[in-house]
């Protein structure tokens, strides 16, 4: 199934949003977890969404990739219609994605861990991409070895590599910093720079760390209780929005 185009937008010489959220509502059963939200992508860019525990930033990328049913609103990718389409479909439409720890297999080797996900490559002739092995060289040299025996970091360069296996155009991230030794961080940060600004990615991460943000993402939005509460470039990211909202 295909994305359904989106109505009513109109050439105004301005760029259309990469990912467009409105209205967006969910609830676990009675408890309501996201309150009508809104927000937009630019295509080609790094987006971050920031927050304390709890307040609904894995929900909020899970409903966007589709692992969960929102209760009210839209979401529109590349300006067409993705709300009801479910998890392989969107993966299908380019959406690829990394979730918070990591959920590798730890029995498989990591050569086989990418041999998995490319069933959900739409396209493919079977073989994992070069450019992966190009992008993270320590999951070539130890393509025969277990996911669980490799370290944190390595854990995690394996699952954004799974991810990147199905040549995704929008890649979500779930907290790929978290748990994760400096220098890695460092390395994923200029990874997902570069899948950007040399293959043309949009990305969309949920993260902690405030150097991190200011240093590769292009906007961020704060979330409190379900909400967005701050929005913006990243040179707006001032000490008071860090202070009120993500301060511990």
């Amino acid at each position: 199934m295909s994305m359904e185009a989106s109505v009513g937008q109109h050439d105004t010489g301005e760029i259309n949003p990469y990912l467009q959220v409105s209205g967006l509502e969910f609830s676990y059963g009675e408890v309501k977890v996201l309150h009508g939200l809104e927000f937009q992508l630019a295509p080609q860019s790094i987006g971050c969404v920031m927050g304390r525990n709890g307040v609904g930033k894995t929900t909020f990328l899970r409903n966007l990739v589709g692992l969960e049913s929102s209760s009210a609103g839209k979401i529109y990718i590349e300006g067409k219609n993705a709300t009801n389409l479910e998890a392989h479909e969107r993966a299908c439409n380019g959406i690829g994605y990394v979730p918070q720890g990591r959920q590798i297999f730890p029995l498989l080797t990591v050569e086989e861990n990418l041999l998995v996900a490319l069933e959900a490559a739409e396209k493919s002739d079977g073989s994992i991409p070069a450019s992966v092995y190009e992008t993270f060289p320590v999951l070539d040299q130890m393509r025969k070895r277990r996911g669980g025996d490799l370290s944190g970091g390595q854990q995690q360069q394996l699952a954004i590599g799974r991810a990147l296996v199905t040549r995704p155009k929008f890649l979500v991230l779930d907290e790929p910093t978290e748990g994760i030794q400096p220098n890695v961080i460092t390395m994923i940060g200029e990874v997902i720079r570069r899948l950007v600004d040399e293959q043309g990615m949009t990305i969309l991460l949920v993260e902690q760390y405030v150097d991190f943000v200011r240093k590769y993402s292009d906007s961020f939005a704060v979330m409190n209780r379900g909400r967005f509460v701050a929005q913006g470039s990243v040179g707006e990211l001032d000490a008071s929005t860090i202070h009120k909202h993500l301060s511990v």
